[in-house]
């Protein structure tokens, strides 16, 4: 389990095919790993992966052909958002997150809000029609591994249109600052909004 609260963005530094899929190689900062064993999850821009190899500050994982074509960002070298898996004690600071991305959405607008004194800025995201019923105003969202708040919703005929507000601390200390419009991002729908609904579908 996650918060959605990133601890550290790191770098993808290779790709080499394994398998059917690949094995990524990754830098992070200095002393991150110093709590990783092999084995322990982490999750890469939101896609909770294993730590197949630790060596200094890098750390590889192998990734499935499967959970690549469910994601996006994770077959290309650049930067990358980090969480280490949670701990019983951990604060919860974001929302419960599973690391499963549940589809792929796409950004539609990103700028900053001109009449917002605190130079917020507005993330619009074209989600999945099946995720709409899922996301809902003020409910949360992972946008690539981060615990984000809807602020607005719009059904369309094809897709779910949603409104994201985020703030600078955010953008700097995320790989959120790089997006721009018609980049592809990986989601994740609300734990709890998953089982009500399963629930509902059963009654």
């Amino acid at each position: 389990m996650f918060t959605g609260i990133i601890t550290a963005v790191g770098q993808i530094k290779s790709t080499q095919a394994k398998g059917d899929g690949l094995q990524l190689q990754l830098e992070v900062p200095a002393g991150y790993l110093d709590d990783v064993a092999l084995g322990d999850s982490i999750a890469i821009q939101g896609a909770c992966m294993t730590a197949t190899q630790i060596k200094g500050n890098t750390f590889a994982l192998d990734i499935s052909r499967e959970s690549l074509s469910k994601t996006v960002g994770l077959d290309k070298i650049g930067p990358v958002n980090l969480e280490k898996a949670l701990r019983l004690n951990d604060r919860l600071g974001g929302h419960l997150v599973s690391g499963h991305v549940d589809g792929v959405g796409k950004v539609v607008h990103f700028a900053q809000v001109a009449a917002d004194a605190y130079g917020s800025w507005l993330l619009r995201i074209e989600a999945p029609k099946a995720l709409a019923a899922f996301l809902a105003y003020k409910g949360s969202i992972v946008v690539n591994g981060v615990s984000l708040t809807v602020n607005k919703t719009e059904d369309t005929t094809t897709a779910c249109l949603v409104d994201i507000n985020i703030i600078p601390h955010t953008l700097e200390k995320t790989t959120l600052g790089n997006l721009k419009q018609g980049d592809l991002v990986n989601l994740e729908i609300d734990l709890i909004a998953r089982y009500v609904a399963r629930m509902m579908s059963n009654p």
